[in-house]
C-alpha cells in the first residue's frame, strides 16, 4: 500500500506499525521450519518479482528479507513509524476525518484509514484447565525466541496444523522427547521443493521471459484450484497425501494420520518430512482428548500424564476478526465490533457501511490463492477511492448497506457452492455464528476483475463543501 502511494503521487501519510521491523506475520513468525506454502516465484509483488529464491518454497529469512528489501527500494521506510500500536480509531462526523488512538497515548488525526493487519493477529490460547500452572517454559508459535534451545528437552506441542507440521519435525531431531497433541489429521501434501542449483538460480536470474511464463504457470494452476471443484484433481491430491503417509512404519500411527474429513475442508497443508518425522523414535502422536495441563505435563482423558519440559502451543490465531481487534468506531459511534456481531463482512473484503473512508487489505472474504496478489487487487481499488476523493473534491465516501448485503449475499452463495466448505471439521474459516468469514469462493481472476472499478452506485459520498 504505501509503496502504490509513493507511486500515485500520495506523499502525504505514516504507516503505524506495532512490530519493531517491516515483515508482518514474516517478522512475527520465526519458528524453526516456518516457510511458504504457496511457490515462492509467486510469492513476490507483480512490480518486483524475485526470480532467485533458494528453493521453490521460500524460508521465512528469505522472504522476510525479500519484503524488508522491498520497503527499503521503493523509500517508504521514511513514512514508518515501528513500535506505534493503533488501540483504537473514531470517525469524526463533524470534521470528516478519523481520531486514531496509540498505545503511547498520542492521538493523530487522518482523512483516510487503511487498515492493513490483515487475518493473523491476535492470539488463539487453547482453553485447557491448568495451562496457568505449567511449571515449564510456554511458547506460542507465533511468539518464537530465537534464543530458545530444545536440546536435551521433553516437548509437548499442542496443535496439529500449519504451524506445528513444519515445527516438528525440526524441533523433533534436538529435543529427547516430543509430545504432538493432535486433535484433528490433517491433509499434507508433498511438495517439490528441492533447492535450486547455482546453474538454475542464474538461468533464472538471466531470462524474465522464463521466469514470467513459470510466474503464470502457477497461477494458472492455482487460479483452477481454489474451489476443489475439479474432483478428478481433488483425487489425486488425496491419493498422494495417503500414498505420502505410508511412509509411516508404525499401522497404528498411519491409521491416526489418516484425514477424516474431504480435502479442502480446512486449510490444506505441505510438507516433505513430516510424515516420516514419525519413525523416530523419539517423536510420539497423541490423539487422546487433553484433560488438563499440569504442573510438570499433560493429562489426557485416559489418564496418562505425560512430564514435559517445554510446551509449545501451536493454535494460530483469531483469525475471522480482522479490524475489529482494533476499537474501530463509525459513523454514530458504532462500533466495528458490533457491526460484525453476526460475521465479518465487507464489500469486496475492503470497505463496510458505516465507517467512511475507512479501507482494508486481507479483509473479509478475501483469504485464498495467493494472498499477494488479492492484496495487490485491493490496494488498487483503494487508490481508485482515493483518486476519486482528491479528484472530485470529496470529504468521504462509504459504501452502501444494501450494497454491501447484496455483495456479500453472492459470496455465501458462492461459499455455499463450495462442497468441501460445507464439511464438518475444526476450521479457522467460521466466526462463532457458523458464517464462513475468512475465504473468497472464486478464482483470484475473478477477484482482480471485481476490484478494477468502482460502482459509484454502491457509495454514498459528501463533498468537501458539503461537510463544512
Amino acid at each position: 500500500m504505501a509503496i502504490r502511494l509513493r507511486q500515485a503521487g500520495f506523499e502525504d501519510f505514516v504507516v503505524l506499525e506495532r512490530g519493531d521491523r517491516v515483515g508482518g506475520t514474516w517478522a512475527r513468525n520465526t519458528y524453526p521450519g516456518c516457510a511458504c506454502d504457496l511457490p515462492a516465484l509467486l510469492y513476490s509483488f507483480s512490480f518486483e518479482v524475485k526470480a532467485d529464491w533458494s528453493r521453490p518454497y521460500a524460508p521465512q529469512p528469505e522472504i522476510l528479507a525479500y519484503m524488508q528489501g522491498c520497503a527499503e527500494k521503493y523509500g517508504v521506510l521514511p513514512h514508518c513509524r515501528f513500535g506505534d500500536e493503533v488501540t483504537g480509531a473514531a470517525w469524526d462526523e463533524a470534521r470528516s476525518l478519523w481520531r486514531v488512538s496509540l498505545a503511547s497515548g498520542e492521538r493523530i488525526e487522518a482523512e483516510v484509514v487503511v487498515g492493513a493487519i490483515g487475518m493473523f493477529n491476535e492470539l488463539v490460547w487453547p482453553e485447557i484447565d491448568g495451562l496457568a500452572g505449567f511449571r515449564g517454559e510456554v511458547i506460542h508459535s507465533a511468539e518464537w525466541d530465537a534464543e530458545t534451545d530444545l536440546s536435551g528437552l521433553r516437548v509437548g506441542v499442542i496443535g496439529s496444523a500449519a504451524s506445528a507440521v513444519q515445527i516438528v519435525p525440526k524441533i523433533a531431531k534436538r529435543a529427547a522427547r516430543v509430545h504432538l497433541f493432535q486433535r484433528t489429521a490433517n491433509w499434507v501434501m508433498p511438495k517439490e521443493d528441492d533447492p535450486l542449483s547455482a546453474e538454475d538460480l542464474e538461468r533464472l536470474r538471466s531470462d524474465p521471459a522464463a521466469v514470467a511464463a513459470l510466474r503464470q504457470l502457477i497461477f494458472d494452476r492455482v487460479d483452477a484450484g481454489m474451489t476443489f471443484s475439479d474432483p478428478a484433481a481433488v483425487a489425486e491430491i488425496e491419493a498422494s497425501v495417503l500414498e505420502a503417509i505410508e511412509v509411516v512404519e508404525d499401522p497404528e500411527v498411519r491409521h491416526k494420520l489418516r484425514p477424516q474429513h474431504p480435502f479442502g475442508c480446512k486449510r490444506p497443508l505441505l510438507s516433505n518430512d513430516f510424515y516420516a518425522s514419525f519413525n523416530r523414535p523419539n517423536l510420539e502422536l497423541v490423539t487422546e482428548t487433553i484433560e488438563r495441563v499440569t504442573e510438570h505435563g499433560l493429562r489426557t482423558a485416559d489418564g496418562v500424564e505425560r512430564e514435559v519440559d517445554v510446551l509449545i502451543v501451536a493454535t494460530g490465531f483469531q483469525a475471522t476478526r480482522f479490524l475489529s481487534v482494533i476499537d474501530v468506531r463509525g459513523r454514530g459511534g458504532q462500533s466495528l465490533e458490533d457491526a460484525w456481531r453476526d460475521g465479518a463482512h465487507a464489500y469486496l473484503g475492503v470497505t463496510t457501511a458505516g465507517f467512511p473512508n475507512c479501507f482494508m487489505l486481507y479483509g473479509p472474504n478475501t483469504n485464498n490463492g495467493s494472498i499477494l496478489h488479492m492484496i495487490e487487487c485491493q490496494v488498487e481499488h483503494v487508490l481508485l477511492h482515493l483518486e476519486r476523493l482528491r479528484d472530485e473534491a470529496l470529504a468521504w465516501v462509504d459504501v452502501r448497506h444494501e450494497a454491501m448485503e447484496r455483495y456479500n449475499e453472492g459470496v455465501q452463495e458462492g461459499i455455499a457452492g463450495v462442497r468441501a466448505w460445507q464439511a464438518d471439521c475444526n476450521g479457522y474459516y467460521r466466526s462463532p455464528s457458523g458464517r464462513v468469514v475468512t475465504q473468497w469462493p472464486d478464482s483470484m481472476t475473478a477477484y482482480r476483475e471485481r476490484t478494477r472499478q468502482i460502482d459509484p452506485d454502491a457509495f454514498d459520498a459528501v463533498a468537501l463543501a458539503e461537510s463544512k
